[in-house]
């Protein structure tokens, strides 16, 4: 099974390995990337030219359960099974009150496997879907529901043992029209039929989810939250591979606590030239009935993120966004390079480093990064999510030395949400969220040009 470590460390290792701590020469003039973008004829999405896109799923589309495919498509994960097959674990990014765009039929109750439902007994359309895609073929052969009855499921992460943690964005309370908690992770295995049982991991927290990234060496889960004044998360798990066996949760701190607020919107507290010692402060409640979290951590010396948004894990190092980061609001990535002794008593003589990679200066560099994942020539791929009643959401590339340049755009109002790669490195899987449609992108990936 792929997992986005791997991937990197195959296709990228060095190029991630040992990034500029600079990372400050956005210059898209210099960078010629794959040449210019090639206007789509179906007014769709725009691409390099030798590149092309296939929509392999559409919203309302009847799918091998019999239900149709879900509405507003978030992030997404890439498993191989081998033989030149993908599962594709798909979120679905649905409200609590979205009841019009329940993927089963009106007049229904939906899956009795339904997490979490209505007073009146309705399945919540939230979840995931799974497509089992051939790269050969090139055609979708199964598509189905693999987790309902949650709420806003925003982005997650691939696992190293083949599952897809599905991340709830929402910390509605049971009563509040609904009969159980949300704020939860789902973990859904990548392989299984049909749908799962819906358990929420609660130790791994409650608060408003955004995405995860597994360490494949530790197992530890590194956490985003997409708040404006959100904590950057890990959990520890008690049983590497084994989440639901439980574990504690802790808040990424800086060692010097005078510079505890990253976003740089009134002053410079983290640098691109000066990596921070990390501490790692216990969260206890993790089930925050109150929605807290991120208030405790901050009172006991967590630092302050920008709206945390998509997470990768590349080679040894975790790569996340923080959406409306930096002095014009933006958008930044961050690097965090894990201790050899992550996890262990050791680690507080040997912290890992936070440092900031990319901050942007201009709407035509970045603007609102949101999920990310790495391409095959060792590059980041980051989805913009801007907001407002006209956008212009791009692919944006991001070398190792820190530069951007467009790699696609897209010509319908909305965002672009779960890019992630076939094992092969031929594919790059992408969803457009609304109204849902996931796309297959094929082309010269080793054709990158550099700098001009």
């Amino acid at each position: 099974m792929l997992n986005r470590r791997h991937f990197s460390a195959g296709l990228a290792a060095t190029a991630f390995a040992g990034l500029t701590q600079h990372a400050s020469g956005f210059a898209p003039s210099r960078i010629r990337a794959y040449g210019g973008l090639v206007s789509d004829r179906n007014h769709l999405i725009d691409l390099p030219r030798g590149f092309s896109y296939r929509v392999i799923s559409a919203l309302g589309q009847p799918m091998s359960d019999g239900y149709a495919v879900p509405a507003s498509a978030d992030g997404m994960g890439c498993f191989d099974l081998g033989g030149g097959r993908v599962a594709l674990v798909r979120n679905h990014e649905l409200r609590a009150g979205a009841l019009g765009k329940m993927p089963w039929p009106t007049g229904t109750t939906g899956p009795e496997q339904s997490y979490d439902r209505t007073r009146s007994g309705l399945a919540l359309p939230g979840g995931t879907s799974t497509l089992v895609y051939d790269l050969k073929q090139q055609r979708v052969e199964k598509e189905y529901l693999s987790l309902v009855g949650t709420i806003r499921n925003c982005a997650g992460s691939i696992t190293p043992w083949g599952s897809w943690l599905s991340c709830e964005e929402d910390v509605t309370r049971k009563g509040d029209g609904v009969r159980a908690d949300h704020g939860w992770v789902f973990e859904v295995p990548a392989q299984h039929v049909g749908l799962v049982d819906p358990v929420p991991l609660k130790a791994m927290g409650r608060f408003n989810h955004e995405a995860a990234a597994v360490d494949p060496r530790t197992g530890i889960v590194y956490m985003t939250e997409d708040r404006a004044d959100s904590l950057f998360y890990r959990f520890l798990p008690n049983s590497k591979g084994e989440l639901a066996q439980g574990g504690a949760l802790q808040a990424l701190g800086f060692r010097d606590a005078r510079d505890g607020d990253s976003r740089n919107w009134t002053g410079i507290g983290l640098e691109r030239t000066s990596p921070k010692q990390a501490v790692w402060i216990p969260l206890d409640g993790p089930e925050s009935p109150d929605d807290d979290l991120r208030n405790r951590g901050r009172a006991a010396g967590a630092a302050l993120f920008a709206r945390g948004e998509g997470v990768h894990m590349g080679n040894g190092e975790v790569y996340f966004c923080c959406t409306s980061g930096g002095p014009k609001k933006l958008g930044q990535i961050m690097r965090y390079r894990p201790s050899r002794f992550e996890g262990q008593p050791d680690e507080k003589d040997e912290p890992g480093q936070l440092a900031l990679f990319v901050e942007s200066y201009d709407p035509a560099d970045m603007h609102y990064g949101d999920n990310l994942t790495v391409a095959p020539n060792g590059h980041l791929i980051v989805c913009e999510d801007q907001s407002g009643y006209v956008v212009d959401n791009h692919l944006r590339g991001v070398t190792p030395e820190g530069d951007t340049y467009p790699f696609a755009r897209l010509r319908t109002q909305t965002e672009l949400a779960g890019a992630c790669f076939s094992p092969d490195g031929s594919t790059l899987f992408v969803n457009v969220f609304n109204p849902t449609k996931t796309l297959a992108i094929t082309g010269p990936w080793g054709r990158f040009k550099g700098r001009s």
